[in-house]
């Protein structure tokens, strides 16, 4: 079994990594997962969060807010809704995604008059940005 796997991050605007990686955690919605060399075939749908890669290089972080991963033996391809490295992350960058999921929450219950679900999904989309903020430094509120 080789060493290493494979990564892509791409995000719609570009390319974020491609690098030979060692493990790579990513926020899925069932449950966080860690993908490493040899991993069985599976596809990931993400939630917003801190998608980890560990390489030669050292550790990488990014900030996402969902999308999907594809993740077989020999490669891991992530296609985030949006990604931004740790780094770049401001806090007024993360302020403008929580205002969207704010945003989205209401759509949510106006749409839907709070039925079980949608709203759900829209409460929880928020709940994780929070955390994904909070885990980076920068304040939720």
């Amino acid at each position: 079994m080789a060493d290493t796997v494979q990564f892509d991050l791409v995000s719609p605007e570009r390319l974020l990594a491609s690098v030979q990686v060692t493990e790579v955690k990513m926020p899925g919605t069932e449950g966080d997962m860690t993908a490493m060399p040899g991993h069985s075939p599976v596809i990931l749908t993400l939630r917003p969060g801190i998608v980890r890669v560990v390489s030669a290089e050292g550790e990488d972080e990014y900030a996402v807010t969902g999308g999907f991963a594809e993740i077989n033996a020999d490669s891991i391809s992530l296609l985030a809704e949006r990604a931004i490295h740790r780094t770049d992350l401001t806090q007024e960058q993360f302020n403008d995604l929580l205002e969207e999921a704010k945003v989205r929450l209401e759509k949510a219950r106006e749409t839907f008059k709070n039925e079980p679900g949608p709203v759900d999904d829209a409460a929880k989309l928020l709940s994780d940005m929070v955390a994904m903020g909070e885990h980076m430094g920068l304040s939720g509120y």
